[in-house]
């Protein structure tokens, strides 16, 4: 995790590809600065204090309500497929029962959602952390590996690809040489019929933001959603992926935590951690954000 100065509001940055068009355009306002890591690393900073803000792990938001809230108008969340959150396996999901699977430390929520949908489908499983690529992983005898975030996409299109320019954006495949990949994202969807939030922008409750911070995050959202085949382009070229294939992958989200997404937090939150305390969403100033739905 790299670090710079702390003035009076740090903040913490998860730079993977599914939120370049919130960050690629932020400018940070005077007397706000940034910490930049993985989600578990962003998870820990915003809940020990070394920051202030950050896009976190929903999972984090929801078992540390008590102490945290989230703004109303901000999320990274999907309807359907997401492609950056799979599980890597060759036998069928079913037949994972009993069978070790390798977890990435990266994410929480992703793990979370995990465990939700072996336990919604009556599949144990042995749950190991475990760190390589998903090919690497089977390889060494797990049968399923979850990888997330733009180390996910790119494995995900390493098994299906390439994908020609005539096939429809809507029906990219999910399987190939043996190998299935199972988007989790929408096998929640399938399973609830909701939106799954990855993240929020979550905020400890005794340090609420800064109006120029939030002002200059949704300026920088507005520019990056006006701009996704220019995001792409740049991104897909770092990834070594089709400029195609990354606009469709960040036209998929929904960046604005509306009322779907929030009845998939709900729903998630019950399962996740029953007695949870109550989501608090708000930008922290008096007039608080209208209830969670």
């Amino acid at each position: 995790m790299t670090q710079t100065h702390l003035p009076s509001y740090p903040i913490g940055l998860i730079h993977y590809t599914n939120v370049a068009p919130i960050l690629d355009a932020l400018e940070l306002p005077e007397g706000v600065s940034a910490v930049r890591g993985v989600p578990t690393e962003m998870n820990a900073a915003l809940l020990n204090g070394t920051v202030n803000l950050a896009n976190i792990s929903a999972v984090e938001f929801i078992r540390n309500a008590d102490v945290l809230s989230a703004l109303p108008d901000f999320s990274v969340s999907v309807l359907g497929a997401v492609y950056s959150v799979n599980l890597f396996h060759k036998k069928p999901w079913g037949d994972l029962r009993g069978g070790r699977i390798a977890l990435t430390a990266q994410s929480a929520t992703s793990v979370a959602l995990l465990e939700v949908l072996l336990s919604e489908t009556g599949v144990q499983a042995r749950l190991e952390r475990a760190e390589g690529t998903a090919l690497d992983l089977l390889a060494a005898g797990y049968d399923g590996v979850l990888r997330i975030g733009d180390d996910a996409l790119r494995e995900w299109y390493e098994v299906v690809g390439p994908i020609n320019e005539e096939r429809s954006m809507l029906d990219l495949p999910h399987q190939s040489g043996g190998i299935t990949v199972t988007d989790l994202a929408q096998r929640w969807f399938v399973l609830t019929g909701h939106p799954f939030a990855f993240a929020v922008w979550a905020y400890r409750k005794d340090a609420p933001p800064p109006h120029a911070l939030l002002q200059a995050m949704r300026q920088a959202r507005r520019y990056g959603i006006g701009h996704l085949s220019e995001i792409a382009e740049r991104h897909a070229a770092q990834l070594g992926l089709p400029a195609r294939v990354v606009q469709h992958y960040l036209w998929n989200f929904r960046y604005h935590l509306e009322a779907p997404d929030r009845l998939g937090l709900d729903e998630f939150a019950a399962k996740v951690a029953p007695g949870h305390a109550p989501l608090v969403l708000s930008d922290g100033r008096s007039v608080p954000a209208a209830a969670t739905p």
